[in-house]
């Protein structure tokens, strides 16, 4: 599961931020493996997404969230 699959309420945790174009950058952003995030907002088309990442609001494009795999944290 990705972060862009997140659902409002969920919770989860940061297993790994995927290889590319971008990893490096969403890394010193904060999605570092064993980080909590939770969604926060959509935008009124579904694209961008703003996600709490260890209590601070980062906005993704759902291109550059995929890019971050997660697990679900029981509530």
């Amino acid at each position: 599961m990705t972060a862009a699959e997140l659902k409002s309420g969920e919770r989860a945790k940061i297993i790994q931020v995927y290889e590319g174009m971008i990893s490096q950058k969403l890394l010193e952003m904060g999605c570092i493996p064993g980080t909590e995030i939770a969604l926060e907002f959509t935008s009124p088309a579904g694209d961008p997404i703003a996600l709490n990442i260890d209590g601070y609001i980062l906005g993704l494009r759902l291109d550059e969230a995929k890019q971050i795999e997660i697990t679900l944290i029981d509530n």
